[in-house]
């Protein structure tokens, strides 16, 4: 891709992105470039990615063909005043912020701009990253083919409807919280056993993996395949009691209540 990207703020997830951009070769780390408000950061991603870095927002965005705006939701307003006479007429805006619709976009940017809103996650650093999003009707099908190719340069890309948007951060866009607090639980549990804390975790999180790529590739409902690891009377059956007799299924329904609720909240 002959695309210039830039990224409006550095943090952990424009991070995890930019470093799967990269390591997917889609793109060359001569046509990134991107800004950070601390010297230290701006450092970092220097270091860590060889791409262009700088404290002056408006010369990404007057660099970028493809600007991600990766800044928290609350900083939007600032950064979108300062930037919007700097964008490239064509350019293909990004955001990443839970909250933020299309609409709350064209109406700070007070011009027609081809805008796409995202919900990536961490694993994106891996290649491994999940992606929901959507776009405005300026965006036409040459850019969306661009925009799915950069989004599954590290990982999966689905688009969605915007009214579902509030929904994702939820089920993908901050679930591997949870699920890295499900395997650090595993190991400690294998470490109470008297299993070595670095191979409990190589266990757990291999284990993780591969239940979660069984589901991919099978097309089996997960239930389906729990049912398959169960023996009548086993082992496993009896954890999978205990399990819900703890409200297990009920604590991870009412944690992502509790995440869409604060998603939608960040963009009010």
């Amino acid at each position: 891709m002959d695309k210039t990207i830039g990224f409006i703020g550095c943090g952990n997830m424009a991070q995890a992105i930019m470093g799967g951009l990269l390591k997917s070769g889609l793109v060359d780390d001569h046509l990134v470039k991107a800004s950070a408000r601390t010297e230290e950061t701006l450092d970092k991603v220097a270091r860590t990615f060889g791409v262009g870095v700088t404290s002056d927002n408006r010369s990404v965005a007057a660099f970028s063909d493809i600007v991600f705006l990766a800044v928290k939701p609350d900083q939007y307003g600032d950064i979108i005043r300062s930037i919007k006479d700097s964008l490239k007429e064509d350019a293909i805006v990004i955001t990443i912020a839970a909250g933020i619709t299309m609409d709350w976009m064209e109406n700070h940017l007070s011009k027609s701009m081809k805008i796409v809103r995202t919900m990536p996650n961490t694993p994106s650093l891996v290649g491994e990253g999940m992606t929901a999003y959507c776009v405005n009707k300026e965006v036409n099908e040459d850019d969306l083919g661009v925009v799915h190719a950069l989004l599954e340069s590290f990982g999966k890309a689905e688009m969605v409807e915007e009214s579902l948007m509030d929904a994702i951060p939820a089920v993908s866009g901050s679930s591997p919280a949870y699920v890295f607090m499900f395997i650090e639980a595993l190991a400690d549990g294998a470490v109470l056993s008297g299993i070595p804390r670095k191979q409990a975790y190589q266990l757990a999180s291999q284990a993780v993996l591969g239940a979660a790529k069984m589901v991919l590739e099978t097309g089996a409902h997960p239930g389906e395949l729990k049912d398959a690891v169960c023996s009548p009377g086993g082992a496993t059956i009896e954890a999978v009691a205990a399990l819900e007799k703890n409200g297990f299924k009920g604590t991870i329904l009412t944690a992502m209540e509790a995440c869409s609720q604060k998603s939608k909240a960040l963009g009010e």
